[in-house]
């Protein structure tokens, strides 16, 4: 727990080096949404916290239709033990940046083939999943929407975020026809490479 001053100064340094970046051209959105993601794992109490002292116009954009959305997730990361951090798997984001392709254009939503789009950058995963956030332009909005979680009755996207048997993410983000930008991140505990 003495780390997480430093890890927040981190968090604060690559928020504060976007402030307003978008999906369309930040180069680096996908790190800062990953640093983010792992900063609620290792800290979910500061997280807490910082969704403790959102603007109203955040907390109302956080929260959608379901108003006891952000104090459901606040006691939830209240409760939460910290878990280890996420590490980058760049075939997890190619699997993540082939929906984005598929979907950006189209404007369609869904998971579509999630599972057909792991096989195609990998021979397999243990345990797997995706969460998808369609509208978000910022980091910060990305994961605090998708810890929040309004309007998903069973959590599912904050279940993956605070998955304990995921090691690994991938997360690519781009444009949307229809939402103007969405974020795939893809999730994996233990992966077999494919044979080349």
């Amino acid at each position: 727990m003495q780390k997480a001053p430093f890890r927040w100064a981190i968090l604060v340094a690559l928020m504060a080096a976007a402030p307003s970046r978008t999906v369309a051209d930040a180069p680096r959105f996908e790190d800062v949404v990953l640093a983010q993601i792992n900063f609620a794992r290792e800290h979910p109490e500061d997280y807490a916290r910082q969704l403790r002292s959102l603007r109203p116009d955040d907390a109302q954009s956080a929260t959608a239709d379901e108003p006891d959305a952000l104090p459901e997730a606040i006691a939830f990361l209240d409760r939460q033990r910290p878990l280890q951090p996420l590490h980058p798997d760049p075939r997890l984001a190619a699997a993540a940046m082939d929906h984005v392709v598929a979907q950006g254009p189209s404007g369609a939503v869904g998971h579509g083939q999630f599972s057909r789009r792991l096989q195609a950058r990998l021979l397999g995963a243990g345990l797997a999943g995706e969460d998808i956030d369609y509208g978000e332009h910022t980091p910060d909005q990305v994961v605090r929407r998708l810890i929040v979680d309004a309007g998903v009755p069973n959590r599912g996207h904050r279940s993956n975020i605070f998955g304990r048997g995921f090691e690994l993410s991938g997360v690519s983000c781009g444009p949307h026809r229809v939402y103007g930008a969405m974020c795939v991140i893809d999730f994996a505990g233990a992966m077999v490479a494919r044979d080349q």
